[in-house]
């Protein structure tokens, strides 16, 4: 329950993180006056790293060219273990973790709506639990991870097709200071 509320404060003091326009002043015109102006600073990939109150740029988590972009790794139906075909995508992630001592995520585990609602929050964190398992055995701490299980509450779709079902049935990798995808 303490994980479950940890993460939704760390959720609620994300949103209320906004960035504000920056006022530039232009440069005289030829015509003697002065032109102010405010305008929006280009912005690159950043998060905010709660627990230090910096903010750090992940670059290579966020480049859409590089495997740690991917945060999702998907199961079978009624099932924890990690599929063959998410093993690169977990080893990648434990091993920027290893390199990144500072880094620290939060596995969510996530299950489609079959079953009840007691049997889908166990499922989703025996999900997230079968992920950190597998990070510890390739090196990383229990210090920079976090587990959750939402259980059928926070589908990515609404429905009851079995592709749908499919798609909901997962872990999300989030890193601190960052939202779900």
């Amino acid at each position: 329950m303490k994980k479950v509320a940890l993460s939704l404060i760390m959720t609620a003091l994300l949103a209320a993180c906004a960035s504000t326009p920056v006022p530039t002043t232009t440069p005289a015109d030829n015509s003697g006056s002065t032109n102010t102006s405010t305008t929006q600073p280009s912005t690159t990939p950043a998060t905010v790293d709660l627990t230090q109150g910096t903010t750090k740029s992940f670059t290579e988590l966020t480049d859409p060219n590089s495997i740690l972009s991917n945060r999702r790794v998907y199961f079978d139906f009624d099932s924890f273990i990690v599929r063959p075909d998410f093993h690169e995508l977990v080893q990648a992630h434990a091993k920027y973790l290893n390199t990144h001592k500072d880094a620290k995520i939060i596995l969510q585990g996530h299950t489609d709506e079959r079953g009840t609602a007691e049997y889908n929050l166990a499922l989703g964190q025996k999900r997230a639990d079968s992920v950190r398992k597998m990070m510890n055995v390739l090196g990383v701490p229990d210090s920079q991870i976090e587990t959750v299980s939402f259980g059928e509450e926070r589908p990515l779709e609404a429905g009851d097709s079995d592709a749908i079902r499919e798609r909901n049935r997962r872990a999300e990798i989030v890193y601190n200071g960052e939202s779900a995808q």
